[in-house]
């Protein structure tokens, strides 16, 4: 059969059922993946499984600083309150204390400062997680006096 008889009458080119059976690719595609395809997928997934166990070290480094943080700021609140209790008008100067929260010991350091108004006085606390009182961990700002409502 040459070429001519090979058209249909739609002018496409008839291939017979040998020709079909010798380009069919489907037949002879590789079946799963080549080593090197499997290698790239681990690394790849070897990576990500590295970044994900990083940020989870790190969130986990954050929550125990946000843990220590919030205890500072109720210690800085005790002080500021027990100082407004004990005192309407609390006498200037500097005051150290420590104050047991949380199964540890913080470190205060409380500063009373005149005002412009002399029935009122500003109380600043620090916190402190060590007794060399380096690096506060808390700071709060307070006021007190007789126009201050407790």
């Amino acid at each position: 059969m040459c070429r001519a008889e090979r058209r249909s009458a739609a002018g496409n080119f008839d291939v017979s059922r040998h020709a079909a059976r010798r380009f069919d690719f489907r037949r002879h595609a590789p079946h799963g993946f080549t080593l090197l395809e499997v290698l790239i997928a681990l690394v790849v997934l070897a990576l990500a499984l590295t970044a994900l166990v990083h940020a989870a070290g790190v969130s986990v480094r954050d929550f125990g600083g946000l843990r220590e943080r919030s205890y500072a700021g109720w210690v800085a609140a005790n002080v500021v309150t027990e100082a407004r209790l004990k005192e309407r008008l609390p006498a200037p100067g500097r005051r150290d204390g420590q104050q047991r929260l949380a199964g540890r010991e913080w470190y205060w350091r409380l500063e009373v400062a005149d005002t412009q108004d002399p029935r009122i006085r500003r109380l600043d606390v620090q916190v402190f997680a060590d007794l060399a009182r380096t690096d506060p961990v808390a700071q709060l700002t307070g006021f007190a006096g007789d126009s201050v409502q407790p």
